[in-house]
């Protein structure tokens, strides 16, 4: 499945791989960027399963409208593995797929 990132998402996605690590990305903008690559589910507890590739993870919902540090190393992670990366193109196929 090829994955089309606007430019949205491709910011969310910048500011999740910077260095030094970005305080204020908000949770909204990482849900959208998350549900374009993996999919997003809500669950009855607030809590959020997300799987990305064959990352899949449960979150707790941010407090504050931004991620906090701890997330943002958390959703890194998640999406590394997953094969995605800061410098994701418009298009990007999904790990694993031939072109």
């Amino acid at each position: 499945m090829t994955t089309h990132l606007n430019n949205h998402h491709r910011d969310t996605l910048t500011a999740i791989f910077a260095h030094p690590t970005s305080h204020n990305i908000r949770w909204v903008d990482v849900i959208s960027l998350l549900g374009a690559v993996g999919e997003v589910e809500e669950k009855h507890d607030g809590r959020f399963r997300i799987t990305v590739g064959t990352e899949i993870e449960v979150f707790d919902r941010s407090h504050n409208k931004d991620i906090s540090i701890e997330q943002v190393i958390d959703f890194r992670r998640m999406l590394k593995h997953a094969g995605y990366g800061p410098q994701a193109p418009a298009t990007i196929k999904s790990p694993g797929e031939e072109i």
